[in-house]
């Protein structure tokens, strides 16, 4: 072999050597990289062998209302907990009895820990949550016995405590975790508590605060022998923010009251501000139903219970506005040009081009729009939307004028979500033109097709926050700041939509002739029921059409009528004209907030309200149904009146 061969042939050994060692190399590497980065158990082993790390968990932050009255607050609890492979026999018969376990509750337990698909992230040298909420007695047991069962730990926690058995649907409940959650986010782990309804969920966030750290050594033999290095990697756990509410819990405790054996909603709000007062949402229940270890048991009776009791009526309820409605109306009319203030239309106990559909009742005819206002004139406003829907030479077609309509109505806060800082909120449901062009066929509709609209029937829904944020919007005379709940949170600015105005499409002038006509309403209208002794009250009722029992009774209004301080929307399902029971209970509660007590002469008021039992077949959401004039024709005469 010539020297040249040896040369090539030792080269080709070398890289053949040097390939061989990167591949074992980046073999090794990867191998290390998969256990140590991707599979934990044998950091975590190592880490378990050595530390002991102790979860801290924040003090979750307090409720309390506008008066600074404690609404929640934190009280000690216990959890235990356990690492699997440092869990050695034990007497489970014993354990059993401390804890009121039977056998086959406690395999399920060590089951459904192991169980990745509930636990993901499951891992046998961390610690794993075995259960949660111990009482005193249960906790003083186990700690007496703990040094039998090796493993096991115990831990402190926290558990809602509730100062007040009224706005439940406000604050919420705390609930554990599911695998959805665990999933989502890391911050979580097996066991921990999060807020799942209510200002506990939307701010939970903040209110949680951050999980602390606490290292501690073991020995050889696992025993913890102190702090890690003094306690250097330790981190503390930071408190949940506080959060300050708007609501008066003695005005929410007087609404809900008033609304027991009724179903509906009280919403009240502070138009300067979009703060919210009081949201009562009836049937409600005890927020102390749902702590402890008997939440599931409950929460499984009040989702069965056919009044739903955790349905929020005030946000997610949407119903018919009735004739709070015509206020839009008549601003869209006027700042369209549609009519004037001094515009009369003439009727005849109903809408005459309809054939006396839809019907009303008995009034002087014919009428400008304040007086159509004060007395719940429903041709009046039947013959604008007429007017508006068939102007040909301000709209092209019915669809652009359709549009505009829409397009006012949106601006006052109705068909989507006014933002109110609660979960769930719906949106109510303002048609557009495409709509009715569906629903018909066809894009030659006419005003008439439509024209129960007009009066808040038809297709028109709205949630009674929607309604009370209109009256707040007729209070500021053109706009209104989104409601929220939250007035104040600790170390921390409100968000920028809960304290910027919003301008509706109608300017200030056009709504004093509204705000004439609720005054006139209260004085001399439908609303005389509302009436307060020197406090001038503008209001204006509705009867929601129900095809499915009674028709539903609405108020809507403010006081007082010249410097306003709140806004009001109460609805009563299922009793009759808005005079008969919302009217009564919107009086109430305006007196009971600007005078602060009840009068004597009212007390008899406040009694027959409280009392009066209303309760029947409950709707929750309407459904949208195409487009027709909807009246109801056994409707008597004093149900008329609205």
């Amino acid at each position: 072999m010539s020297k040249q061969d040896n040369q090539l042939s030792s080269e080709k050994r070398f890289y053949t050597i040097s390939a061989i060692v990167i591949i074992i190399v980046v073999a090794l590497i990867c191998q290390l990289f998969n256990l140590q980065i991707v599979k934990h158990e044998y950091k975590d082993s190592a880490d378990s062998n050595a530390f002991f790390k102790k979860t801290l968990y924040p003090a979750r932050g307090t409720i309390s209302d506008r008066h600074d009255k404690l609404l929640v607050y934190n009280q000690p609890m216990y959890d235990i907990v356990y690492i699997p492979r440092e869990v050695a026999p034990f007497d489970t018969v014993d354990f059993c009895n401390i804890l009121g376990l039977t056998k086959e509750q406690l395999l399920k337990k060590f089951d459904d820990v192991k169980d990745r698909r509930l636990n993901p992230g499951y891992s046998s040298y961390t610690m794993q949550t075995f259960m949660t909420q111990l009482n005193v007695r249960e906790y003083g047991l186990f700690q007496e016995k703990l040094y039998k069962f090796p493993g096991f730990y115990i831990q402190n926690r926290a558990l809602r405590q509730y100062n007040y058995v009224n706005a439940a649907h406000i604050l919420g409940y705390v609930a554990e975790v599911g695998r959805s959650t665990l999933e989502e986010d890391p911050y979580y782990a097996r066991g921990d508590y999060a807020g799942k309804s209510g200002l506990e969920n939307s701010y939970e966030n903040i209110l949680r605060g951050e999980k602390g750290v606490e290292i501690l050594l073991r020995d050889a033999h696992g025993r913890i022998k102190g702090k890690y290095e003094d306690g250097m990697h330790d981190k503390a756990p930071v408190s949940g923010k506080n959060l300050q509410l708007s609501i008066d819990i003695d005005l929410q405790a007087y609404g809900e009251y008033l609304m027991q054996n009724k179903i509906g909603a009280i919403v009240m709000i502070e138009p300067e501000t979009g703060e919210i007062l009081c949201l009562v949402t009836a049937p409600t229940y005890n927020p102390s139903t749902l702590l402890g270890r008997d939440f599931s048991a409950n929460y499984k009776l009040l989702e069965q219970n056919t009044s739903k009791p955790l349905f929020n009526r005030a946000i997610q309820g949407t119903y018919p506005p009735g004739s709070t409605f015509k206020t839009t109306q008549g601003l869209t009319f006027l700042q369209e040009g549609i009519i004037t203030p001094e515009t009369m239309y003439s009727c005849a106990h109903g809408y005459p081009p309809g054939g006396g559909r839809p019907k009303c009742h008995g009034h002087a005819s014919p009428l400008a729009l304040a007086p159509a206002i004060a007395t719940s004139c429903n041709s009046y406003f039947c013959y604008g939307l007429n007017a508006m829907l068939s102007n040909r030479k301000k709209y092209a077609n019915i669809s652009e004028a359709f549009d505009t309509w829409k397009d006012y109505l949106v601006s006052m806060g109705f068909g989507y979500k006014l933002g109110v800082d609660l979960p769930s909120e719906k949106r109510g449901f303002i048609p557009n033109s495409q709509f009715y062009t569906k629903a018909f066929k066809t894009n030659k509709w006419y005003a008439q097709n439509v024209i129960s609209i007009a009066i808040g029937q038809g297709e028109v829904l709205a949630t009674p926050l929607q309604v009370a944020n209109l009256g707040a919007t007729i209070a500021n005379r053109g706009y209104y700041i989104a409601p929220h709940i939250v007035r104040k949170i600790q170390d921390q600015p409100l968000k920028k939509e809960f304290v910027e105005k919003r301008y509706t499409k109608a300017s200030t002038d056009k709504y004093l002739t509204i705000v004439d006509g609720m005054a006139k309403a209260v004085t001399a209208g439908t609303c005389r029921g509302a009436a307060i002794q020197d406090i001038p009250v503008g209001g204006k009722t509705g009867t929601a059409e129900n095809p499915h029992g009674r028709d539903h009774s609405w108020f809507m209004g403010f006081a007082p009528v010249d410097h306003p301080k709140v806004a009001i929307a109460v609805l009563v399902e299922n009793a009759g004209f808005g005079a008969r029971f919302a009217v009564p209970i919107a009086k109430l509660m305006l007196t009971k907030y600007l005078k602060g007590q009840i009068p004597e002469s009212e007390k008899y008021l406040e009694e027959n309200m409280a009392k009066a039992v209303v309760l029947p077949n409950v709707i929750t959401s309407w459904p949208t149904r195409k487009a027709e004039v909807t009246t109801s024709e056994s409707m008597d005469s004093e149900e008329l009146v609205d």
